[in-house]
């Protein structure tokens, strides 16, 4: 089954709104959960706004319908990436529609969703469905997740019990039943500083930081050779990365720092404790000789960042019930990390389903998403208000 029809017009008018805040994860994000609260206030729903420590930004849940267990969940994330350095031909934060195509930062990456919500809550209002509705919009997702991180505390505290989340990151309007985990580390490498005539009298930094790269290397293999596999994804194995190395301050001096960036993306059933617990074992062995010469080498190393997986079985009946909704029975797998992986945490089963495409649209120059797509993603808000208000369980 295929969605050829156009948005609705109350879904247009919201994403012009919505791209029109240049919510960069690096600004606030209060005027648009100002004007989603006031919008969701207004057609009858009750609502949370949860603040992040710096009080610059905020996360909203909102609930229509009966007390008690059960309904869905649709959640979004409020933040784009940034535009600069980046080539535009059209302003990135005004809508601007040509022919099938609707451009603006964020109409992917995923305003477009967040204005189906947004659209559905109104139309729920007029006939308020028999099983709950609720919403979630985050913030700081384009950095690791870091904002329904924080936002979990509150929700929790509020006991909702949805039978079903989607969170609508792009997907084609196809179910995502899986996407990998990522954990992100720094290790800083400690030698000894000294001039460089007399370089073998000291610990240089960069060589241990050189043996700790090579160290991440040796685990890659180790991942790339292993029975953990899973050809959902186009890498089918967890990676590990080594982003950015920094160290030294002069050509004559010898460098008693280095610091390195690096991450796991590892598959749901890889966990990172493993990983660090190996990458450790390495240090050590690293820094033996090293440490004869110069007994305070060292590698000290953090988790700067991580968000959990998500993998859910394509026959879970919440995923046939998404395919249902959505109009496509073709299940995938993201590359890109999500927010499903807390809510699945909480033991609720998220599937991850929305309108765009990430690879081909989403965070470049001149994003868009298509009409027919938003026109899609609304006939699947219009299918859930048909479920949650035609019976006593969603289904």
């Amino acid at each position: 089954m295929t969605d050829t029809a156009a948005p609705y017009a109350a879904t247009l008018e919201l994403l012009e709104r919505l791209v029109a805040f240049p919510t960069v994860s690096a600004e606030s994000n209060l005027d648009l959960i100002d004007f989603a609260d006031t919008h969701l206030i207004g057609t009858g729903f009750q609502t949370h706004r949860l603040p992040d420590p710096s009080g610059r930004k905020a996360g909203l849940l909102a609930r229509l319908g009966p007390a008690g267990p059960g309904g869905v969940l649709l959640s979004a994330h409020s933040d784009v990436v940034p535009v600069e350095g980046q080539h535009w031909t059209r302003a990135p934060f005004q809508l601007t529609r040509e022919g099938g195509r609707l451009y603006g930062r964020g109409t992917t990456d995923m305003k477009g969703y967040l204005a189906s919500m947004l659209s559905l809550a109104a139309r729920a209002a007029k006939q308020p469905p028999g099983r709950p509705l609720m919403l979630a919009i985050s913030y700081d997702e384009e950095v690791g997740c870091a904002g329904i991180r924080e936002m979990l505390p509150g929700y929790r505290v509020l006991g909702w019990q949805p039978e079903i989340c989607i969170v609508g990151e792009p997907t084609a309007m196809r179910p995502a039943t899986g996407h990998k985990g990522k954990a992100a580390f720094v290790a800083t490498c400690h030698g000894s500083a000294g001039h460089s005539s007399l370089a073998p009298r000291y610990v240089n930094a960069l060589h241990i930081a050189a043996e700790f790269i090579g160290a991440l290397r040796r685990l890659q293999d180790d991942y790339a050779t292993s029975t953990a596999r899973d050809t959902g994804y186009d890498v089918p194995y967890s990676t590990v990365h080594a982003g950015r190395m920094q160290g030294g301050t002069a050509l004559n001096i010898v460098p008693d720092h280095a610091r390195i960036e690096f991450e796991l993306r590892h598959l749901p059933g890889d966990k990172p404790d493993n990983f660090l617990s190996r990458l450790r074992q390495e240090a050590d062995r690293i820094l033996s000789p090293f440490r004869a010469r110069d007994k305070t080498a060292d590698i000290k190393i953090e988790i700067t960042n991580s968000y959990p997986g998500l993998e859910i079985a394509p026959r879970h009946e919440a995923v046939r019930r998404v395919a249902r909704v959505s109009g496509s029975h073709e299940t995938i797998k993201v590359t890109y990390g999500t927010e499903a992986g807390y809510f699945a945490q909480l033991g609720i089963p998220t599937v991850v389903c929305g309108p765009g495409d990430m690879e081909g649209q989403g965070h470049k120059p001149d994003e868009y998403i298509t009409m027919e797509q938003l026109g899609g993603c609304d006939r699947m808000m219009d299918r859930l208000l048909m479920q949650l208000s035609a019976s006593p369980a969603f289904a």
